[in-house]
């Protein structure tokens, strides 16, 4: 694997971050909108990743942008939001041909920055408001999404299980919005959320491909100066202790139950700790040889599946797993069974040698990707931390089966949620 070397610069108004190499036949510019999560404003974030990609004064139409994307060689432009432990992030990317795979050569990455400028600060609007017509049909597209999660049982419940596990906590907000707040939403108070991200959300931008660093430092000095600062921090996690266990039971018209649990390890990406973490959850329940899987699924078969994953900056492990409802009571204590071992240190070295192993092959599979290593590198970012890809690998490699056992002790069960069928049937 190549080493990936990131050149970071710092300006009044934005961080810059190039990654110069020659793997891809690509350049990958990927700009980030970072601020703190906020139910107040959730929805109207929500909406700008469908409304900014409808069309700019230049080029109005969603089909007079995607033409000129076409004429840069078929560039990709891409718009979504996400949350990022007690962080909101809107996320820009495009991906343009490298000029120097093409018999003319016409200043292909000056060409993307202007588009993308055009993108982002030329959006269809005026007079301080986005055009109400298209603010109607893509708060209909975002109120289509919103509803279609209720339809997705198990993406349902992992969202119902985070309401209760982290009600009054910043992570409790629903990066995609709520219903309730789409029908006052209009064109003036949309863009007001827009100018807001512009002006004052954190914005790191990365270059990625076969890049003259110095030439690439420029244009992003020409194209996005329009900012008057860059100074927001990302928000620190909020560390919750319980005294006892929420337990939370919903019924509604399903075949299959979803016993959904969630964890709390106390440690985040920036804690030395986070390496064990990454181990641990490979052996819980993060792979097909996992304790989850192979007890609770196989050994057992009291669920259809069954598996873990954490929240790399806000210190969650959460466990997913689809089971009859009548299985409630005898799934939901064969998988704090494993939890409990996995405290106990009934596990060998081999497993652990087995699961870094795999943990590695994970993470050098990200890096083999474009958009994989700029997500890698702005863990960074958010965890306000110094920590290359290869150092990341080299701490997997170090984790001993103490260290496991260790992360494990710290980790709490704060929260089971379980959606049933109105026949539930045992609950013991």
């Amino acid at each position: 694997m190549r080493r990936i070397i990131e050149e970071r610069k710092r300006f009044p108004y934005f961080d810059l971050h190039l990654i110069p190499t020659k793997k891809f036949k690509t350049t990958i510019i990927t700009i980030k909108f970072l601020s703190p999560l906020s139910r107040e404003k959730a929805t109207k974030k929500a909406l700008l990743p469908f409304l900014l990609q409808k069309g700019t004064k230049q080029y109005p139409t969603e089909r007079s942008l995607r033409i000129q994307l076409d004429e840069l060689y078929d560039a990709q432009l891409s718009i979504d939001s996400a949350k990022k432990g007690e962080n909101f992030i809107t996320t820009f990317r495009m991906e343009a041909v490298n000029e120097n795979y093409l018999q003319e050569k016409g200043n292909m990455l000056e060409k993307a920055f202007d588009l993308l400028q055009e993108i982002l600060l030329s959006p269809k609007a005026e007079n301080g408001s986005f055009d109400e017509k298209t603010i109607q049909m893509e708060k209909r597209t975002l109120e289509q999404k919103i509803k279609s999660i209720v339809d997705q049982k198990m993406s349902y419940a992992n969202m119902r299980l985070i309401d209760e596990m982290c009600k009054d906590e910043p992570y409790q907000v629903h990066v995609h919005g709520y219903l309730e707040d789409l029908e006052s939403l209009n064109g003036k108070t949309v863009f007001e959320q827009y100018q807001e991200m512009i002006e004052r959300d954190r914005m790191d931008i990365y270059v990625l491909g076969d890049i003259d660093p110095v030439q690439t430092e420029k244009l992003a000095e020409k194209y996005f100066h329009f900012r008057r600062a860059n100074d927001y921090k990302p928000s620190e996690a909020q560390m919750v202790k319980k005294d006892s266990v929420n337990e939370i039971i919903e019924e509604q018209d399903v075949q299959q139950g979803k016993l959904h649990m969630g964890f709390r390890t106390f440690t985040t990406y920036k804690d030395s700790d986070y390496f064990a973490l990454q181990v641990f959850n490979g052996l819980f329940g993060g792979f097909p040889h996992s304790k989850l899987f192979l007890n609770v699924r196989e050994k057992h078969q009291l669920a259809y599946y069954a598996s873990s994953r954490f929240e790399s900056h806000k210190g969650l492990l959460l466990v997913f797993s689809g089971i009859a409802p009548e299985q409630y009571g005898n799934a939901k204590t064969i998988i704090l069974k494993q939890m409990d071992d996995m405290k106990e240190g009934k596990f060998t070295d081999q497993e652990v040698e087995e699961t870094k192993k795999l943990v590695l092959n994970q993470l050098k599979e990200t890096l083999d990707h474009p958009y994989g290593i700029v997500e890698m590198l702005y863990h960074q970012v958010l965890a306000q931390i110094e920590r290359s890809p290869d150092e990341l690998l080299n701490h997997i490699r170090k984790v001993t089966k103490n260290d496991v056992e260790q992360i494990a002790e710290k980790i709490q069960l704060d929260t089971v949620y379980f959606l049933t069928n109105e026949n539930k049937g045992e609950q013991s």
